[in-house]
């Protein structure tokens, strides 16, 4: 699944830990709006933490949401998530 670990995914992928209510925040917002991600837990996932920790300087920063046009939202607020889905 190597699509998953690049700054041009197929699809939107977030990257999450299970303790982390923004991931949680996040996904309710794909969900009510009908958004396709996939999801990438780093618990037990090496490769998947160290493309987040590259991605933010050092950093387990989460969620980390990548995009097919290759932008990446990081702990995006609730501003930041409407303009990159505004129509």
């Amino acid at each position: 699944m190597s699509h998953l670990y690049t700054l041009k995914p197929t699809q939107i992928v977030m990257y999450v830990t299970e303790s982390c209510a923004d991931c949680v925040r996040v996904k309710k917002y794909f969900e009510a709006k009908g958004i396709p991600y996939v999801r990438v837990g780093l618990e037990g996932d090496e490769q998947a933490t160290q493309f987040v920790t590259q991605l933010n300087r050092g950093f387990r920063s989460v969620p980390t949401i990548v995009f097919p046009d290759g932008s990446v939202l990081v702990e995006p607020s609730w501003d930041e998530l409407n303009k990159k889905f505004m129509n």
